[in-house]
């Protein structure tokens, strides 16, 4: 079964986490010291905050995937929209190693679809090799997910 996913870059992540405890009426799944995340069934949601630098806002949303089938098959939908898709596999994001496709909606946000395999201690690839992941471009994705052109004048629709 899928869940969709919503990530949002925030400026205070002690209040963030206190606000979103309180709406969900639960306490993070994950709690780290830049980043927070709350796997809730009702409703069916993996939603996560950060506090890396990145402009505060929505910074992508996505569908997490339960197997290897389930990503396999939404990569062929993708695809059908947005050739070139960019595919991460086993990458490191969010204190998770996941496999993923990105693509970037006709305004312009990010989408994820991803399979996550295995938790990690860090963040991200560049904090696995020992330096620090922040975003050269616009501070709005983090550095490791380098994501195609939006679609233009697309009508195509996932379903």
């Amino acid at each position: 079964m899928k869940r969709f996913h919503v990530h949002v870059a925030v400026d205070n992540l002690a209040d963030s986490i206190r606000f979103y405890s309180a709406m969900f009426a639960t306490e993070p799944s994950v709690q780290k010291s830049d980043y927070a995340k709350w796997m809730l069934d009702d409703p069916r949601v993996n939603f996560a905050i950060s506090q890396r630098g990145a402009n505060v806002g929505v910074n992508h949303l996505g569908i997490q995937v339960e197997s290897d089938d389930e990503l396999q098959h939404m990569q062929s939908r993708l695809e059908s929209l947005q050739p070139g898709l960019e595919k991460e596999e086993g990458v490191a994001c969010c204190y998770a190693r996941s496999d993923k496709y990105w693509v970037t909606d006709p305004s312009g946000l990010a989408w994820e679809t991803f399979h996550s395999l295995t938790t990690i201690p860090v963040f991200g690839e560049a904090e696995a090799a020992g330096g620090d992941q922040h975003d050269a471009r616009d501070g709005h994705y983090p550095l490791i997910h380098r994501l195609p052109p939006p679609l233009a004048n697309s009508s195509a629709t996932l379903r």
